[in-house]
């Protein structure tokens, strides 16, 4: 099966629950790996296994931010839970599905891109009365087996002070105005990378959890004057948020879309770095 565009409808995975070659898993995120595991247990899709992105998609080391696992580490954690390059995932969470794209970022950086969101998240599944698994289901262990980023690759910190002036690339900050500006800090310091433009991630997503219409994210990005053949790099605090953008991004037809996981957190800690601060933007 070809996949072209990261989303799956309800409908559509009510039909392949059965299949083989699908896994589903559970991305929801309730403040900590207790209050995650017990939300899974009480209620989620029939058969899906769950995920927790601090342990099972992120780094060892989270002293300053929550970057990607190294080759090693998603080999050992993708592998424990039964994911595999035959296996079509399909991830889910709450709240416009913004954990659930952590695991597509993951998979599309090492290389597997059969990987959708269930598009409109738990919320959209319950709404339409659909079934519900209590308990908890236990991951058939597999080899999983990076590859090179085939739709995601990732930028550093470093890449982007080097091309700060370089007219091709495009900064992109998916945090809320709050973050942008320096008013809200989670970081030693406050504002934004030089250059960047506000972009922010929730304005993706429709009341009922499901991404707004791929014309409608065009002409949201258009209007901040970034354009499909355009390098973008995308970044927020701890890289979630810009993952669920990058996505967004792709399905909207933009193939040059990268995400900076060290974000805010990595460059706003850094005194080395240069910021901005307020709310003016690039010019588009």
């Amino acid at each position: 099966m070809a996949i072209s565009v990261p989303l799956m409808s309800s409908g559509e995975l009510a039909a392949r629950l059965r299949d083989e070659d699908v896994l589903v898993c559970d991305c929801r995120f309730l403040g900590d790996a207790e209050g995650s595991r017990a939300q899974y247990a009480a209620g989620h899709v029939p058969g899906a296994i769950h995920v927790y992105w601090l342990d099972d998609l992120s780094a060892a080391d989270t002293t300053v931010t929550t970057l990607l696992p190294n080759a090693a580490e998603a080999a050992d954690r993708l592998g424990r839970l039964g994911i595999t390059h035959d296996k079509i995932v399909v991830a889910y969470s709450d709240g416009g599905n913004l954990y659930a794209s952590r695991l597509w970022h993951v998979l599309a950086h090492y290389g597997h891109e059969r990987v959708v969101l269930l598009d409109g998240g738990i919320e959209k599944w319950q709404a339409e009365s659909r079934p519900l698994e209590d308990g908890a289901v236990s991951p058939s262990p597999a080899r999983f087996e990076p590859r090179e980023p085939g739709c995601l690759s990732g930028v550093s910190a470093g890449e982007i002070v080097e091309r700060l002036d370089d007219p091709g690339i495009r900064l992109v900050d998916v945090r809320g105005p709050a973050e942008f500006s320096g008013e809200q800090r989670r970081a030693t310091r406050g504002g934004h990378i030089p250059g960047a433009v506000l972009w922010p991630w929730e304005e993706n997503v429709q009341e009922d959890g499901t991404l707004r219409d791929p014309a409608e994210i065009r002409a949201r990005a258009r209007a901040a004057g970034l354009l499909p053949e355009q390098e973008l790099v995308i970044y927020c605090q701890g890289g979630v948020r810009a993952a669920h953008a990058a996505l967004a991004l792709r399905t909207a037809g933009y193939p040059r879309v990268r995400i900076y996981d060290g974000s805010w957190a990595e460059w706003g800690n850094d005194s080395a770095l240069p910021v901005e601060d307020g709310l003016t933007v690039a010019a588009a």
